[in-house]
């Protein structure tokens, strides 16, 4: 009850709180500050140790508002409507808070860890940016590159699709030329994703360091930077099927490079 008793309830909507989450889920918040919209998400990222400066909440005995107030949150509880005006959702959950995290610039020695980079280009949806990297983490991918134009991990939106993930394996983000630079450094394989051309899935060498290249929603890979890539691949597809979700080529690539990556079974 201590830690209760230390909270500082808000009642009014236009507290300095409430606006700087609101700027923070806006991207007009200080810079490597970001918004983490819910308990789950709250927790994953204490549980990695990342710094959670503020927390507002509803319900202040959580374990979860517990566990961030020991690692030296601020909590705030808030009264009726203060925590809808604090959210960016529709329908918030029990709290919201802002935290210190950003994504690290592109190296070669992130790209030289064995295994898949996934490497998104222009990716324009954050829920996709999200979901990649919440795959990304399931199946033991060396890092996600955001790339380009793609949206801002460290967007709200990203962050709530990737559900803590964000926070279990390296995250980067730069332009293409730095990719391409730091692969080259790093020896590791670049391989471009289309429609039709290049091995199928199943005959794609996903093993070793190796950037795996996705394309825009809409418009998929630039030519030039399928020129550029080492290799190239495609997931087969019934005809008439034009093209696959971003998020679901990203995971159907990572099982097939952890299956490759698994040692051959004994009988």
């Amino acid at each position: 009850m201590r830690l209760v008793a230390s909270a500082t309830r808000i009642s009014s909507r236009q507290h300095p709180i409430v606006q700087a989450c609101r700027r923070t889920a806006a991207g007009r918040g200080d810079p490597g500050t970001v918004l983490l919209d819910g308990e789950h998400l709250v927790d994953e990222a204490v549980r990695a140790r990342v710094r959670v400066a503020v927390l507002l909440t509803r319900s202040p005995e959580s374990p979860v508002v517990v566990r961030a107030a020991l690692a030296g949150a601020k909590v705030y509880i808030g009264g009726p409507g203060v925590l809808e005006a604090a959210s960016p959702v529709r329908s918030p959950g029990e709290m919201v808070a802002m935290a210190h995290w950003a994504p690290a610039a592109i190296t070669p020695a992130i790209l030289a860890r064995a295994g898949v980079t996934v490497a998104l280009v222009d990716v324009q949806d954050p829920g996709n940016v999200g979901s990649v990297i919440r795959s990304a983490d399931a199946l033991g991918a060396a890092a996600v590159a955001a790339v380009g134009s793609t949206a801002d991990p460290a967007g709200w939106k990203a962050l709530r699709g990737a559900m803590g993930s964000t926070f279990h394996l390296p995250v980067v983000r730069g332009e293409v030329a730095a990719l391409f630079d730091a692969a080259k450094q790093a020896r590791a394989r670049v391989v471009a994703t289309t429609l039709h051309e290049g091995e199928p899935l199943e005959g794609a060498r996903l093993t070793g360091p190796a950037v795996v290249l996705l394309g825009n929603e809409g418009a998929g890979l630039p030519a030039a930077i399928v020129q550029r890539a080492d290799a190239r691949l495609h997931v087969p597809m019934r005809p008439g099927v034009n093209s696959l979700n971003v998020a679901v080529t990203a995971a159907l690539i990572l099982y097939e490079a952890a299956r490759q990556s698994r040692p051959p079974h004994r009988h």
